[in-house]
């Protein structure tokens, strides 16, 4: 883990991760922890309709999201949440599944623009590298152990505050795609090839 120090002790603070596995809401978890900080997460609203998982989710007061319905709820509860000072985790990809075959963050979706401009809270790129050798959805790589995930912070962005059309968010959400971006390239050139399952 590099860059705990730019989570700030206290304040409110969006993370945006890119989303390679199903390991990754752990790791930035722990990554927000290890900085002595609690992270709330959007989630997927199927995850809060298991059994175990979904009571564990909601009694850790994460943010169901549901997908594909234009519902505007999630992010009202997430800014209710940085305006009670807490760090708020986004995946602006909204899944594991990318396309590209070296696992480059995907395009974004505007929430995290959106958020942050709602709010005017700054957004930390923080990236993940690993957890696709690890566990992904189906294939090869469906679960495999002793391989390490790795985790670097980037510098805090500040959107900006106020309203903008769709322009300007695309705009500002493909910045934090780019920045995570950078971040994933300078992991996947120091992860070790030993690791790395082709």
């Amino acid at each position: 883990m590099e860059g705990l120090e730019k989570i700030p002790a206290s304040g409110p603070l969006i993370v945006a991760g890119n989303h390679l596995s199903y390991l990754d809401p752990f790791a930035h978890a722990f990554f927000v922890i290890r900085a002595g900080r609690r992270p709330r997460f959007l989630a997927k609203q199927e995850l809060f309709e298991v059994a175990v998982v979904g009571s564990a989710l909601r009694g850790a007061g994460q943010i169901p999201v549901r997908r594909g319905t234009g519902d505007q709820s999630p992010l009202d509860d997430a800014r209710r949440a940085l305006e009670a000072g807490e760090v708020v985790v986004i995946y602006p990809e909204g899944t594991t599944a990318t396309s590209a075959p070296d696992h480059s963050p995907g395009r974004g979706r505007t929430g995290v623009a959106r958020l942050a401009r709602m709010t005017g809270v700054p957004v930390l790129p923080v990236a993940t590298w690993g957890g696709q050798y690890v566990w992904r959805k189906s294939g090869r790589q469906s679960l495999a152990f002793g391989r390490p995930i790795w985790l670097l912070a980037g510098e805090p962005m500040d959107v900006g505050s106020g309203d903008a059309n769709g322009a300007a968010l695309r705009t500002e959400t493909d910045e934090v795609m780019a920045e995570l971006g950078g971040l994933v390239d300078r992991l996947r050139t120091g992860y070790p090839a030993r690791w790395a399952r082709r």
